[in-house]
């Protein structure tokens, strides 16, 4: 899968991340997103990705960040990367010792970190559920000025809701051409059912005569 934001960072769509991650930082000054989650509405759309770009755009601009593959059912992240996947988040979920020393792995970008999923539950709802996630979510803010947070689609399964009511938001990535307009309008339904707070979406797929690339509509952020 291509890092635009690596392989050519002065392109048009390197741009567009840029814009995208500016946005999200300045959404909101009296509640702003350090700690995001990136899912979709129905299927997976790319979204892992974007995240992964919009990850390189932090660090590229001097904040330490970390990348966590919370998609414990089909995480992409390390295969993103090209690292290994046998330590990660359910590795800071089941073991003490991981707490004070989470297996983050180097990405090869300065300042950014990443944290697999590690090895897949049986009950990934439970875990990123339960309190231990939040002790994890916590140690990880304390690492890094930006914790992004990889998710499975939002209509799939409710994990996208359970973790998202821990973070300080959620950003929604919506394919040009595929998702389709109900899936999307469901998907925010779901989650402001449950007190998530939507920071925006971001269009992926669209026209490269677009404004925006085909990466990212980073205009479309700040709902």
């Amino acid at each position: 899968m291509e890092l635009v934001t690596v392989r050519d960072p002065g392109s048009a769509a390197a741009e567009a991340y840029r814009t995208l991650r500016t946005n999200l930082m300045f959404s909101s000054v009296d509640r702003p997103v350090s700690a995001l989650l990136v899912t979709s509405p129905a299927r997976p759309d790319e979204k892992s990705v974007v995240l992964a770009n919009l990850a390189v755009t932090f660090a590229q601009g001097g904040h330490s960040t970390i990348l966590v593959d919370s998609d414990l059912r089909r995480p992409a992240q390390h295969g993103i990367w090209s690292v290994g996947n046998e330590r990660g988040l359910t590795t800071m979920m089941l073991e003490e010792s991981a707490l004070a020393d989470p297996p983050l792995v180097p990405t090869g970008v300065k300042g950014l970190q990443l944290l697999p999923s590690g090895p897949l539950p049986r009950t990934p709802a439970d875990l990123l559920g339960g309190q231990r996630m939040g002790e994890v979510i916590g140690l990880l803010r304390a690492r890094a000025s930006y914790v992004l947070f990889d998710s499975p689609p939002v209509l799939a399964v409710t994990d996208a809701a359970l973790l998202g009511s821990q973070l300080d938001g959620v950003l929604l990535v919506i394919r040009a051409g595929h998702t389709r307009r109900e899936h999307a309008a469901r998907a925010r339904e779901a989650l402001e059912r449950v007190h998530v707070r939507i920071v925006g979406a971001v269009l992926d797929n669209a026209p490269r005569a677009s404004v925006a690339s085909s990466y990212a509509a980073a205009g479309q952020t700040g709902a």
